[in-house]
């Protein structure tokens, strides 16, 4: 601070001379105005500073948004407003609007909040101050302005003591005498809770035991229970895909079904019936066991003729029609006679026949001879009438009943 001398120096109506006390040097006179001036310098910069400090990082002149709340129990002017447990802001007003509490909150200038963040008041402790905390913190995007809302849809508070109470209060009423338990029903059911429970300790501990082993086998099988149900997804998927085909497999199983229901006394005559004959089927086989024995014994042998001469009766079937067919024609139903034609020259010459004619039928009543080579079983071809010429299936192989077998043929 400057002396008092110097300032008399700077006092109007005073001479320089007059001013200057005796004794005192004009250099500290100069150093005590420096210093003077120095301070009052400092004392603007330190104004500008804390100016300058209030509007960068914050201050009392920041937006000011309003919050409605449920209920504020705990929540005063002055509480404070924060963001991740730092204070960014005051709680200026509280002020019931019907069912709802309208908090203005004013933030610090430069505080930056999303514009949908919501707003909760926490309970630190039982006896310390509440305040309004914000959520979540701003990370980018549209921000809270001046005037903004916090609708009650975004806002919460904390669960009070007299509420849990009350909660308790009204759980005990509601199983009390004046409750559930008013004729009884509750203490019934504890009784017979107790009574069944009662002596099944053991086996209650052995079912947790098990559970926990199976349990653990399933879990050393988790392969191959996820592997199950991965194949039940692809029956599913199987089904899904063709569920068409099994609603018409369905349809025909449920149609069945409705047809063995209407016929269901008749299915179930015929099943006791079946039934009857199958037990006078056993009781006749064990009757006749030896019998039966005999019979199928003696059928061996003509079975196996049968087998042997296959080939004969696949012949025997070929050309027994044809041959019927050859009867007919030749019956002559005005005479009652049966009439045909033979070339006896072909008959008087025997097995050694080197030359046959081959006849055929033209239609006027007269045959026609071509030579050829001796006439075997495969090369000789049954005439029908007016047909001409046809071939004559055999069989390709086996032995035909009545002749005699080439020389390494088989049988």
């Amino acid at each position: 601070m400057m002396s008092a001398r110097p300032l008399r120096r700077l006092l109007p109506g005073r001479s320089r001379r007059s001013a200057r006390p005796a004794g005192e040097r004009p250099d500290r006179r100069r150093t005590a105005l420096r210093i003077g001036v120095v301070a009052t310098v400092l004392a603007v910069v330190a104004a500008a500073a804390t100016a300058a400090g209030v509007w960068a990082f914050g201050g009392p002149d920041g937006p000011h948004v309003t919050a409605y709340f449920d209920r504020t129990v705990g929540v005063y002017k002055g509480s404070d407003v924060r963001v991740l447990g730092v204070k960014v802001g005051t709680v200026t007003s509280v002020q019931p609007r019907g069912k709802q509490v309208k908090v203005v909150l004013a933030l610090d200038h430069g505080v930056k909040i999303p514009a949908k963040a919501g707003a909760v008041v926490v309970a630190p402790s039982v006896v310390a101050d509440r305040y309004v905390q914000l959520t979540p913190a701003y990370t980018g995007g549209p921000q809270l302005k001046d005037q903004d809302q916090i609708p009650a849809t975004r806002t919460a508070t904390p669960v009070e003591v007299d509420q849990l109470y009350d909660s308790i209060t009204q759980l005990s009423t509601a199983l009390g005498p004046n409750g559930a338990n008013a004729t009884g029903a509750l203490s019934r059911l504890l009784d017979t809770g107790a009574q069944n429970l009662d002596g099944n300790g053991k086996a209650i501990g052995d079912s947790i035991a098990q559970l926990g082993a199976a349990s653990k086998t399933l879990d050393g099988h988790s392969g191959d229970l996820f592997a199950t149900l991965s194949y039940l997804q692809s029956f599913t998927s199987m089904l899904k895909a063709n569920d068409g085909k099994v609603k018409a497999a369905t349809d025909q199983l449920s149609t069945v079904t409705g047809f063995l229901a209407d016929d269901k006394e008749d299915l179930g005559g015929a099943l006791q019936q079946l039934s009857t004959a199958l037990g006078q089927v056993k009781t006749f086989i064990q009757d006749n066991r030896t019998r039966l024995k005999t019979s199928i014994a003696k059928l061996a042998p003509i079975t196996q003729t049968l087998v042997d001469q296959r080939a004969s009766l696949a012949e025997l079937l070929d050309t027994a029609p044809l041959a019927a067919d050859n009867l007919l024609n030749a019956y002559d139903p005005q005479h009652g006679t049966l009439d045909g034609r033979a070339d006896i020259n072909e008959l008087s010459m025997g097995p050694n026949l080197t030359t046959a004619s081959t006849a055929t039928n033209s239609g006027d009543g007269t045959t026609a001879g071509t030579s050829g080579t001796t006439p075997t079983a495969s090369t000789l071809q049954p005439v029908a009438p007016g047909a001409g010429t046809l071939p004559l299936p055999l069989p390709p192989v086996g032995t035909v009943y009545g002749s005699t077998p080439a020389k390494g043929a088989a049988r």
